[in-house]
């Protein structure tokens, strides 16, 4: 049986720091870069754990500015 893999991207110019993403991630993949900002001043989140990441899209679908792509493929055992 093949499990799913999956990774994310975010536009870090378009986050704002707002962890919404990080609440909604079951397998804590997303961490808060604290001691850097983006254009705009804020901090932004980026993937802590890529391996741990599934590809359920949580976290794209709670981001109200849309800024995180989620990708998926099947990885065989």
């Amino acid at each position: 049986m093949s499990k799913m893999k999956g990774a994310i991207v975010v536009d870090t110019d378009r986050c704002k720091g707002c962890s919404l993403c990080i609440e909604a991630c079951p397998q804590d993949v997303i961490i808060m870069v604290q001691k850097r900002v983006n254009v705009h001043g804020y901090p932004y989140v980026e993937t802590g754990s890529p391996d741990a990441c599934t590809g359920c899209a949580s976290c794209g679908i709670v981001c109200p500015d849309g800024c995180i792509t989620v990708y998926r493929m099947k990885k065989e055992d």
